[in-house]
């Protein structure tokens, strides 16, 4: 019967050990400590990047869309709503097929973009965002920058 019996080697029966659990609570906070100073700031160079997209690209794509339709840009009074609903105010545009934009643009800090036509900047139309402390700075996101 001994001849039988199987030789068993040591079992683990717990779990961690309380060094074994600190120790990885000591590489994750190290790791944590050489990579989050890196990752701060980037929230904000992402807002102002994807603001500037949204400048440069979308709403302007909308705008020449509605220009080369109605032979004009919206007007500073119609603003960037012309692009989503049809403008009752004159200059009222014969072709207008939109709705260009699927939705009201907001900047990156979720707010309305200022859009001024004519624009004063050298452009047909001037479209900033005052960024992120909503005022006039060096950190707002325009199209003539």
């Amino acid at each position: 019967m001994n001849a039988l019996k199987r030789k068993r080697g040591p079992t683990v029966e717990g779990g961690f050990t309380l060094v074994e659990i600190m120790l990885v609570v000591v590489i994750i906070a190290t790791i944590a400590g050489m990579v989050l100073p890196r990752l701060s700031g980037r929230s904000d160079q992402a807002k102002v990047a994807a603001t500037q997209v949204d400048i440069e690209s979308n709403i302007a794509t909308a705008l020449k869309l509605f220009e080369l339709d109605n032979g004009f840009f919206p007007t500073t009074d119609q603003g960037l709503e012309a692009l989503i609903v049809k403008p009752t105010m004159s200059p009222l545009p014969k072709n207008w097929n939109g709705p260009y934009l699927e939705r009201r643009p907001r900047d990156a800090w979720s707010r309305p973009y200022i859009y001024k036509c004519p624009g004063t900047h050298g452009f047909d139309y001037d479209l900033y965002s005052l960024g992120r402390d909503d005022r006039e700075s060096d950190d707002d996101v325009t199209n003539w920058k």
